[in-house]
This record gives structure tokens, C-alpha cells and sequence, in this order.
């Protein structure tokens, strides 16, 4: 049961003469419609997701199109996809978020960009770089520069960007080069609206079959001799063909300006934070007037030497703004100049920091340096007290707190969502290392990956998604206890099952792998995946409260399909059996691979399936029984050790009743979601006997409102005797 996205799908059949409102990465999706794509694959990841649940959503309206949309099971079989475009006039586009996703992706781009495409092939990616980003802080520029694919990075403008996903087939399909269109996370979800034109269902379609498949031909195939004649191919015609495109459509855009003496040059993407630290010194407005030219790069790869060269021909100085490291647009663009002999001073890093995201407040910075070298007219001191303000109310906010709280400001790591089902697992898991020893864990991309903070604090590296049992390789021969692999159902299908299991079965390793089994792709949307639950099983189930992750066994069956002999499957709630399940794991005799599936549902795909349930029996006056748990303030010792085993937040600390006590005792607030870890925890570890297990009931019996109508007299006259 994913979120429903039945609104959005009903913004992809807007008509020409109707205007789109919404958000940037809708607007791409609506975008691709409108080009005529015939098939679209991907891997869904911020901050892109959208793109593909939305048009997996949207089937019925893109089997009416004759579309082809695939959920692919990682970046690399998204990628393949575009294979259908090297012979056929097919329009292709698959979507992941980069870089991680460009690097599991990169095999099928080299042989893809080597032999080019006939139909156009574009690849969304979410450049997810910056503060705010969840993965290696790289540019997806590397991957344009060394395979010659088109790298397009749009002004974020609604109207521009819808622009540029049409132009992006185009000029693939005139270069014969896929190309890449990245969209940063303020690009996909800045808000806007454009003029709408007519979805084009494609020529060649899953309603539009095609009767003979194209004549073999060796040099569409990514394999010497011919990849030789590729590489000619790239810069004697591919490259020479989108630069003229880029100029013939003027892709890459000029805002002119009265000071002709100076220019700015600036990737698409990052248009509008320099807009707006321009504006602090009074050189643009609002809606892009600008005093200073400024050449937008729509377009940054390839770069087109001649427009470069007459942008910066006698001026008195130019500055790249360039997001990130290293500077590779700086650097051709340096080169493009000292070629035809034009001496125009070129800045960029030396004025702005190396690496990082490029804000408002960073670019300013950098404007400030330019300026009061090039510029010495222009009164930079409202921008440069903005800039001072901004450092000096963030040291006066953070020694006013720190003098109120007489400390530094307590931490507060991310965490798992209340009740997930992954973290009585980590806490079993700190059990276990209490009977055998500490040892080499190695974590994964995931939910999981929140069992790296506090109050865990486990995983020694993260190599890649289902790389986890992958990169103990070089580890676990040389220690002397078992090293533990932690992956997500999602990560053993993307990858873990091959690099992982794979590999460690056939060379006989001795290690122990836990895969939590909690139904989906849970980080990055709660997508289904070959494991999910049926459809059947979540709507027909006769108990909606049941986890229904042990409806599907398919990851069991391929274990066992493969020849794995220690198998354990554990619901994550049982911490104790969880402990003793890993204490067996790695003392037992037997030398080979062990497997603990660590069964549970996602709790937010699993509050989304009986909240309705709840509401509609409730609706309907029927009864309901909501567990509850909660701590008797009375019995509690103040110790914590059940906070610090399990790291729920509901499970918190509030001001001791005893006026005789100081410390504070522990207690469950009510966004509690009753999934009893708090009560497994202190079984398994011993802990004091204050947790107690409450049913609230609503629309209860007879017989039960007479019953609590007895007990509730019999314990106020307990009370008052």
C-alpha cells in the first residue's frame, strides 16, 4: 500500500491551453508524456522519486499512451533499458538519484554512449549534493566528461525545465549521445506552474508493435574492433553535432546587462541563488534584470568553445560559478580561452570554496570578492553587513543557548521511526555483544543505516547498497571472531544476493549475514519490491494487525535455491530469541555462511494498512482493542538502561512524582504505536519490572463495561481503605 499519488496522475493528462501547477520533478514527469517517450525505467531515490511512483502509479493512463514503465531492480538494469534505443527510433528515459546511483550504473553507460543511440535516451538523476544530501559528495560532470554523454542542468524555472526534457531528447537524438539531465533537490521541488501541451503517445509503441526487429549490425555493439571507430566517432561528429544544436536552439542562455566590462558564468541549476545574492548588491532584481551579463549553462557538457570565447572577449574579468569539485567547467573554460590566445582574467575557485553547496550565502560571499576587486563603484556594504549579520546572529543565538543551558546543546541523532521493526533487532544485537564480545560489523545503505547512531552506534563501513556482506571479505579471515553483514530486503535485491551471497558461497567464507525482511524498499519511499507482501495479503488479510511479511518466503526459497544450510528466521520483536539466534550465529560449529532473516513489517506501511481498517470498524461501532504501554513511576529506579537499549522516541523522561527522588523516571508518551519493544527489552536484559502492557478498548461489550465498572469500584475502595 504506497502513497497514493492519484492527484498527481490526474496533473499528467492536462491538455495543451491548460496550465500545470506543481512541483519541479511532476513537471519533468509530465514533460517526458509530451515528448512522445515510449518507455521509462529507473530506481526510485530522493529526490527523484516521485518521477517513477508516480508513472508505476499511473499504468492504466500509460497502457492508454502505449508507454512501457519498469521498476528496474537497480540503477544498472535502468540503464540497459536505454539499450532499445541504439537501433530504434524509440524515445527512452530512466531515472535515479546520483551519484551512487550513476556509479552502480556506469557498465551499461559506457557500453550505451559507445555505439550511441538512434531514438533519444535521457537519464534523470537527482544530484544529490549539497548539506542537505544522503549520499557521496560527487557530480554526476565526471561521468558526462568520460563516457561523452550530454549533461544538461536547467535554470529552475518550470517552463525551462519542461524545455529542456523536449531538448534533451532532441539534441540526443541529433548528437546520437544519451544524455543526462540532472535536477537538484531545490530544482525538484521548487513550485511553479507552465502552459501545457498535448501528451504525445509514441509511434512505435506497446500499442503500436513493431512487425521485424532491426538488421544486425557489429557496430552498434560495444566491442573492439568497432568501439575504436566510437571514439572517433565522438569528437569528429557527436560532440561537433550537439555543440551546433546547443547554438541553433540557444539552449544556453544570456542575460545582458549595462556593466559589458564584467560576466558571470553559471551552471543552470544554482541561476537562482545567484539571482538573489546579486540582489544583495543591488546588481539585479527580483525577476532577473541583472547589471552583470550572465551566460546560464543549460547546458554543461559539452561546452561550445565559440560561445565561451565571445561571452568573455574583452572583458575586464569573468567568474564561474560552479557547484562542487573538482572545477571542471572552469577548467575547459580556461582552456577554450588561452587557445584563441584571450588573456579576459577567469575566476571561480579562487573566489568561491572548493567544495560544498553553493547557497545564497556562499555564492554572496564569493560576489563580495569579485566585486571589491572589479567593481569598486558599487557600495558592497549592505551585503557584506547582511553576510556579517548572518555570523554574528549565529554566534549570539549560540552563546545565548549555551548560557541558558550552562553546556553544549544535547544530541540528537537521527533514529529509526516509532515502532520500526528494525530496532528491537539492533537491541538484540547489543545483547549479543555483551555474551560473545564486540564485533566487525559491516552496515548498508537503508533504514538499517540508522542503527550507525546513537544509542547503537554499530557498522564499521558502508561501501555501497547491498555491499554490506561484499566488503567483510577482506575482514573476516582475519578476525578472530565472526564478522556480522547487515542488509535491507531492498539492498539484497539490488545487489547483495550477487556481490554478497553469491561470492561468499563459492569461496566458502565464514560469516554471518542478517537481511531484514520488512516487505519494501522502505528509504527511499516504501516501494514494492519482489519480496513485498501480495496485494492479496494486504487487503484480504482476516487479521489487519498481523505482520504480513511472512506471506511472501521468496528471499527464503533463493537462499535455499542457492545452497545455503544455516537459515534462522526471527520476528524482530522477539529480542530475546534475536539474541539467542545471533549467539548461535556466531559460536556454532558449522564453517560457512549463516543467514538470520529478521522478519518484521515496515510500521509505516503497516500503520498505513490499519489505521483505515481501525477507523472504518470504529466507524461502523464495532469493537477495537489499541495496546498500550506504559512505565509505573512508582516501581522505576531512574536507571535509563531501557532508553539506552532501545532509543525509541516515545519511550522518553519526564520529571520524577517523588519529591524525595531527583532523578527522573521513564515514560511512554502517546505517540506510542504498542509494538512492545520497551517490554521485550526488559525481559531480555533484566531490567526492572515497571513496564506494564494496557488494552485501551473502544466500543467494548456489555460485559465489559459492567466488568470495568466493578473493577474500577473495587480499586478506589482499595484506595481509600
Amino acid at each position: 500500500m504506497e502513497v497514493s499519488f492519484s492527484k498527481e496522475i490526474e496533473s499528467l493528462r492536462l491538455k495543451s491551453g491548460e496550465t500545470f501547477h506543481g512541483e519541479g520533478i511532476l513537471a519533468i514527469t509530465k514533460a517526458l508524456l509530451q515528448s512522445g517517450v515510449a518507455y521509462v525505467g529507473g530506481y526510485q531515490g530522493a529526490p527523484v522519486s516521485h518521477l517513477l511512483d508516480v508513472m508505476v502509479q499511473a499504468k492504466p493512463y500509460m497502457d492508454e499512451l502505449g508507454v512501457h514503465v519498469e521498476a528496474c531492480s537497480n540503477e544498472a538494469s535502468a540503464a540497459a533499458m536505454l539499450g532499445a534505443s541504439i537501433h530504434y527510433p524509440l524515445r527512452g528515459a530512466v531515472t535515479w538519484k546520483s551519484i551512487v546511483g550513476t556509479n552502480v550504473a556506469a557498465d551499461a553507460l559506457s557500453n550505451l554512449s559507445s555505439p550511441g543511440v538512434t531514438g533519444g535516451a535521457l537519464i534523470v538523476v537527482g544530484e544529490d549534493y549539497g548539506e542537505g544530501a544522503s549520499v557521496i559528495q560527487e557530480r554526476t560532470h565526471a561521468y558526462a566528461l568520460k563516457s561523452s554523454m550530454c549533461l544538461l542542468d536547467p535554470r529552475p524555472d518550470l517552463g525551462k525545465m519542461v524545455d529542456m526534457v523536449e531538448h534533451g531528447f532532441r539534441l540526443s537524438e541529433t548528437s546520437n549521445m544519451p544524455a543526462i539531465l540532472e535536477l537538484r533537490i531545490r530544482a525538484c521541488h521548487v513550485r511553479g506552474s507552465f502552459e501545457c501541451k498535448d501528451n504525445r503517445p509514441p509511434a512505435i509503441s506497446t500499442r503500436q508493435l513493431m512487425e521485424e526487429p532491426a538488421a544486425f549490425d557489429y557496430a552498434k555493439l560495444a566491442h573492439p574492433p568497432v568501439t575504436f571507430r566510437h571514439e572517433k566517432l565522438k569528437f569528429e561528429e557527436r560532440i561537433p553535432a550537439a555543440r551546433r544544436y546547443i547554438i541553433e536552439q540557444q539552449l544556453n542562455e544570456l542575460m545582458d546587462g549595462p556593466r559589458q566590462d564584467l560576466g558571470i558564468i553559471v551552471q543552470g541549476g544554482i541561476y537562482n541563488s545567484l539571482v538573489r545574492a546579486l540582489q544583495q548588491f543591488g546588481l539585479c532584481d527580483a525577476f532577473g534584470q541583472t547589471d552583470i551579463p550572465i551566460l546560464v549553462l543549460n547546458v554543461t557538457y559539452p561546452l561550445v568553445p565559440e560561445q565561451v570565447a565571445e561571452f568573455a572577449l574583452g572583458k575586464r574579468a569573468v567568474l564561474v560559478v560552479e557547484e562542487g569539485q573538482p572545477e571542471y567547467i572552469e577548467q575547459e573554460i580556461a582552456t577554450f580561452l588561452r587557445r584563441r590566445d584571450i588573456n579576459t582574467p577567469l575566476h571561480g575557485k579562487d573566489m568561491l570554496p572548493s567544495g560544498g553547496e553553493y547557497s545564497v550565502e556562499v555564492v554572496a560571499s564569493g560576489l563580495a570578492a569579485f566585486v571589491a576587486r572589479y567593481a569598486t563603484d558599487v557600495d558592497t556594504a549592505s551585503a557584506t553587513g547582511w553576510l556579517q549579520g548572518n555570523i554574528e546572529r549565529r554566534s549570539a543565538v549560540g552563546t545565548q543557548i549555551a548560557a541558558q543551558l550552562n553546556q553544549a546543546l544535547p544530541v540528537r541523532p537521527p533514529g529509526f521511526c516509532i515502532g520500526c521493526p528494525e530496532r528491537p533487532v539492533f537491541s538484540a544485537l547489543k545483547l549479543a555483544q555483551q555474551d560473545v564480545g564486540p564485533v566487525h560489523i559491516a552496515a548498508d545503505i537503508g533504514c538499517h543505516a540508522f542503527g550507525t547512531f546513537a544509542p547503537f552506534s554499530f557498522g564499521h563501513s558502508i561501501l555501497g547498497y547491498g555491499m554490506s556482506l561484499a566488503s567483510r571479505a577482506g575482514v573476516s579471515p582475519m578476525m578472530a571472531r565472526r564478522t556480522l553483514s547487515i542488509m535491507g530486503d531492498g539492498g539484497f535485491w539490488h545487489n547483495g544476493l550477487l556481490t554478497g551471497v553469491q561470492s561468499a558461497l563459492f569461496n566458502g567464507d565464514d560469516a554471518v549475514l542478517l537481511i531484514f525482511k520488512n516487505g519494501y524498499t522502505s528509504a527511499t519511499g516504501t516501494q514494492d519490491i519482489i519480496s513485498t507482501p501480495s496485494d492479496d495479503a494486504k487487503f484480504n488479510a482476516s487479521d489487519k494487525l498481523q505482520s504480513l511479511t511472512d506471506t511472501n518466503k521468496t528471499i527464503e526459497n533463493t537462499l535455499q535455491g542457492l545452497g545455503i544450510q544455516w537459515l534462522r528466521t526471527v520476528h524482530t520483536y522477539h529480542v530475546e530469541e534475536m539474541r539467542q539466534t545471533l549467539n548461535e550465529a556466531f559460536t556454532t560449529d558449522f564453517n560457512g555462511l549463516k543467514v538470520i532473516i529478521a522478519e518484521g513489517e515496515c510500521q509505516l506501511e503497516r500503520q498505513r494498512r490499519i489505521k483505515p481498517w481501525l477507523a472504518g470498524l470504529l466507524k461502523k461501532g464495532k469493537r477495537v482493542v489499541r495496546v498500550k504501554y506504559g512505565v509505573d513511576e512508582d516501581i522505576c529506579n531512574g536507571d535509563h538502561a531501557c532508553i539506552r537499549l532501545s532509543g525509541c522516541p516515545t519511550l522518553t523522561l519526564k520529571d520524577n512524582p517523588d519529591p524525595l527522588k531527583v532523578d527522573p523516571v521513564a515514560t511512554v508518551i502517546d505517540g506510542c504505536v504498542g509494538c512492545g519493544l520497551c517490554g521485550a527489552n526488559a525481559h531480555a536484559a533484566t531490567l526492572c519490572p515497571s513496564f506494564y502492557r494496557a488494552e485501551v478498548i473502544q466500543n467494548p461489550k456489555w460485559h465489559e463495561r459492567l466488568l470495568g465498572s466493578v473493577r474500577g469500584a473495587l480499586v478506589k475502595a482499595m484506595q481509600t481503605a
